[in-house]
């Protein structure tokens, strides 16, 4: 069955269009801003659907004005771009390391977040704003020092995966320590960011996650072509006259500047980089060409995974808030629940595929 189909245009240019991709990408766009609009609506004073809708253009009372635009608008506008920079920095990670496993969660790059945070809290009694500097500075740091020890006459896959566990386990054991230094009140301060979370954000985080993902996303979308071709083999994208190091260097520092500022603006919240990706090529793969297991065979899938990511985040904070009411549950404690248990069904998954 065929899902693609080739547009021309008059001077010989020609594009390739996924009609599967395509579909996939408009629903999930649907379904985030469905999400987003109940999740506006949801809290102490409900707003119905509608309401909300009439809000945002402008035509609602003074205030639902309020409420939408200044409480609960910077919330979901956050929880989308950050849904959107983890699940696009995660898809690059796994398409650069060739491995479902190689996402920010596993690599460290959360933990050195966290770890820069820590640091503010814990040491100097930091600002919010001061925090979140702190966490943007630790993960930056940390996808730093995994380039240079995974560096070997360029970066591999399996040995960024390696390094990046190594990195992660020596990080956590800091953020421990971090922990068991500090005085009780900014111990409990530090475990509700590390939880990762959307309370309390504003208009303040919104403009540097949207200036950011205003630059970034299209220079990615752009390599998207170079970065499929290195699937084939660094020997095999050489001869394409792809150049290869060069490449990966720059779409490793646009996933770590992703997944550092995402993870300063709300937390570490968990596995949405691992989850979004992997579900988002289950999506756009015909079942043809899946691998062995049902498993999807490798494959960038940026922008699905964009979608895919920021329709996770809102639609688990919103279920948060539904089944916890009053007592509100940070999304990341959904999040790392629902990932969790997708990772163990991965692993078994790869296991019996014999991959693992």
């Amino acid at each position: 069955m065929k899902t693609k189909r080739v547009l021309r245009a008059p001077g010989g240019i020609s594009l390739r269009l996924d009609l599967r991709a395509v579909t996939v990408v408009v629903l999930l766009l649907l379904a985030a801003l469905t999400a987003a609009v109940a999740l506006i609506g949801t809290g102490d004073y409900p707003i119905p659907a509608g309401d909300v809708l009439k809000t945002l253009l402008g035509n609602g009372s003074a205030g639902q004005e309020f409420i939408v635009n200044e409480l609960r608008l910077p919330r979901v506008l956050v929880g989308l771009l950050v849904g959107a920079s983890l699940g696009l920095g995660g898809a690059l990670f796994q398409a650069v390391t060739r491995n479902p496993l190689g996402s920010p969660d596993v690599l460290g790059l959360g933990q050195g977040a966290t770890a820069g945070a820590l640091t503010v809290i814990v040491l100097f009694s930091g600002s919010a704003a001061q925090v979140t500097l702190g966490a943007l500075v630790g993960g930056l740091t940390t996808g730093l020092a995994l380039y240079l020890l995974a560096w070997k006459r360029g970066v591999h896959g399996y040995r960024l995966v390696l390094v990046g566990v190594g990195v992660s386990a020596v990080v956590t054991a800091v953020n421990g320590y971090l922990l068991t230094v500090s005085d009780i009140v900014d111990a409990a301060r530090a475990v509700v960011w590390m939880t990762g979370s959307l309370d309390g954000r504003d208009w303040e985080q919104v403009w540097p996650l949207l200036g950011l993902c205003a630059v970034l996303v299209p220079l990615i979308l752009a390599g998207a072509r170079g970065l499929r071709m290195m699937e084939m083999g660094d020997d095999v994208a050489n001869a394409l006259g792809v150049r290869v190091e060069r490449v990966r260097a720059l779409l490793l520092v646009a996933a770590v500047l992703l997944t550092a500022t995402a993870t300063a603006a709300a937390g570490p919240v968990a596995f949405v980089a691992l989850t979004a990706p992997q579900l988002a090529r289950r999506l756009t793969l015909p079942r043809c060409l899946k691998g062995a297991g049902g498993a999807p065979v490798p494959g960038p899938n940026l922008l699905p995974s964009l979608c895919m990511g920021a329709t996770l985040l809102v639609t688990a904070d919103w279920a948060a808030q539904r089944a916890f009411g009053a007592d509100r549950l940070p999304v990341g404690v959904v999040t790392g629940v629902l990932g969790g248990a997708y990772l163990l069904w991965l692993l078994v998954s790869e296991r019996r595929a014999g991959r693992i």
